[in-house]
C-alpha cells in the first residue's frame, strides 16, 4: 500500500473554513480540557459529599450514599451518557425538556454532568477510606478532654481537611482519567479531541498524521497530569 505522508497538513485550511487544521486540534483539546476540569471540580464536590454520607454514623445516609456509589460505578459510561442526553429530557416537564435540547452547548453541559456523577462515586470511595485512615491516626493523638475534642467530636466532618489532604494524589490521578473518559462524550456530538481529529481524517486523507498528533497531545496532557501527581504525593 502506498501512502504519501504529509506532515504539513496541519496548517492547511479546513475546507469552507478560516481555520487551520492545527486551530482544529487545538479547539478539541480546549472542549476536552474544559470538560475534564469542570466535570473534575464537580465531581469532587459531589463526591466528597457523598464520601461523607457514607461515612457518617447511622443507617439512612451511609445507606443512600451507597447506593449512590453501586448505581454510578457499575452502569457503563457510555450507557450513563445516553441516559443524560437522550432520556433525561424526555423525564421532565416538556417545556424543560425543550429548553434542555435547545441549548448550543448541550453535549457540553451533558458531557460535565454525566462525567461529573460518574466520577464522583469513584471520589466518594477514595473519601470512605480517607476519612477511615484517618479517624483511625487521631483517635488517641486528639480525642482528649484537654484538647477540646471528644469522642463524639471524632466525626467525619472534622476529619474532612485531613482526609482530603491525604486523598490528594489519588484526585489528580483522578483528573487523568476523567481527560481520558472525556473522550466517550463524542458519542453525543461533543466536538472534544477525538472527534476533531476524526474530522481532520475525513477533509484531509491524512490519517496517521492526525491521529499521530491527537495521540502526542494526549501523552502530554497525561505526563503533565502524572506530574502533577507526583508533586502532590510529595508535598502531601
Amino acid at each position: 500500500m502506498y501512502y504519501q505522508w504529509n506532515w504539513m497538513i496541519f496548517w492547511d485550511n479546513v475546507p469552507d473554513d478560516g481555520l487551520t487544521f492545527f486551530d482544529t486540534l487545538v479547539s478539541g483539546l480546549c472542549y476536552t480540557l474544559m470538560t475534564a476540569i469542570l466535570a473534575w471540580i464537580f465531581a469532587i464536590l459531589i463526591g466528597t459529599l457523598i464520601g461523607t454520607m457514607r461515612s457518617t454514623p447511622g443507617k439512612f445516609l451511609p445507606r443512600i450514599a451507597e447506593i449512590y456509589i453501586k448505581l454510578f460505578s457499575r452502569i457503563p459510561l457510555l450507557i450513563q451518557l445516553f441516559l443524560w442526553y437522550f432520556v433525561m429530557p424526555e423525564l421532565l416537564p416538556s417545556d424543560w425538556g425543550d429548553w434542555i435540547k435547545s441549548l448550543q452547548n448541550a453535549p457540553l453541559l451533558t458531557g460535565i454532568i454525566c462525567l461529573g456523577f460518574f466520577t464522583a462515586a469513584r471520589i466518594a470511595i477514595l473519601v470512605v477510606a480517607g476519612t477511615h485512615n484517618t479517624l483511625v491516626a487521631v483517635r488517641h493523638p486528639f480525642a482528649r478532654p484537654e484538647t477540646g475534642i471528644f469522642q463524639r467530636h471524632r466525626t467525619t466532618v472534622n476529619t474532612l481537611p485531613a482526609t482530603l489532604r491525604l486523598i490528594a494524589p489519588a484526585l489528580t490521578n483522578e483528573a487523568a482519567t476523567i481527560i481520558k473518559n472525556s473522550s466517550v462524550a463524542l458519542t453525543i456530538g461533543l466536538l472534544e479531541l477525538t472527534i476533531n481529529t476524526g474530522s481532520v481524517t475525513e477533509f484531509s486523507f491524512q490519517v496517521f498524521e492526525a491521529f499521530t498528533a491527537a495521540t502526542m497531545i494526549y501523552i502530554v496532557v497525561s505526563l503533565i497530569a502524572i506530574a502533577t501527581e507526583s508533586w502532590t504525593s510529595t508535598r502531601y
